[in-house]
């Protein structure tokens, strides 16, 4: 999936509506991070020394087989959250920056001005 073209002066929400595309790749993302071993497993690597965790380190982590937590790390490559690369007979993840960018940035709500907001309350209040 390409990045939404994030700008900096507002959330692509805020911008304009998703398209379906952007929706149906947008919801593949939280679709897996509403998995609880896979937002744990996202946590972890983000969260260790380096940025970068060995899958020893992340199946020490559950009681789960390792058949389970290769699975769940393959879906999180599969929507491009995590990335790989082997180091003799293990195999390191890393978070990939980019995507937890744009997922922050699709999120973000614009901040109204304090005069803005007390005005639509004002308003809000009169009708």
């Amino acid at each position: 999936m390409d990045m939404l073209g994030v700008l900096d002066c507002c959330s692509p929400l805020a911008r304009e509506p998703l398209s379906e595309d952007q929706a149906a790749g947008l919801a593949r993302v939280f679709k897996a991070l509403g998995d609880p071993v896979r937002l744990r497993i996202v946590s972890i690597v983000a969260s260790h020394q380096g940025g970068e965790a060995c899958v020893c380190d992340l199946t020490a982590s559950f009681e789960l087989a390792q058949p389970t937590i290769s699975h769940h790390l393959k879906v999180l490559k599969d929507v491009g959250l995590l990335t790989s690369e082997r180091r003799a007979s293990w195999v390191y993840y890393r978070i990939v920056p980019e995507r937890l960018a744009e997922l922050s940035a699709l999120l973000a709500a614009p901040a109204a001005a304090p005069v803005e907001a007390a005005a639509e309350a004002a308003a809000e209040a009169d009708r």
